[in-house]
């Protein structure tokens, strides 16, 4: 801070004023480690993408199969009718059989 104040946070908050020279020797050593786990974090974000991407197809699948008869946007007001005639028509033929 430029001026003198109160810092940001909770009392519980702790902030700690480190040298110049410990922060350049050990920016090197948190670069290496940086570089060092780094094509580990990408194997671990790839592998959570394919699983996240498994995951949801199977659910889309699982909810695709799951069929409700009934379907609160469709109204049926004039098809009802046609398709219980439909039956009653295909009833009597078999019967004629």
């Amino acid at each position: 801070m430029e001026q003198e104040g109160v810092l940001p946070g909770s009392g519980t908050t702790r902030y700690i004023k480190a040298p110049v020279a410990v922060m350049l020797m050990a920016a090197p050593v948190i670069g290496l480690v940086f570089a060092v786990f780094l094509p580990f974090i990408g194997i671990a974000m790839t592998v959570s993408l394919v699983g996240r991407k498994l995951a949801e197809g199977v659910v889309s699948a699982a909810a695709g199969s799951m069929s409700f008869g009934w379907r609160p946007i469709e109204s049926y007001l004039a098809g009802k009718k046609k398709r219980n005639e439909a039956r009653a028509k295909k009833d009597k033929k078999d019967v004629g059989k």
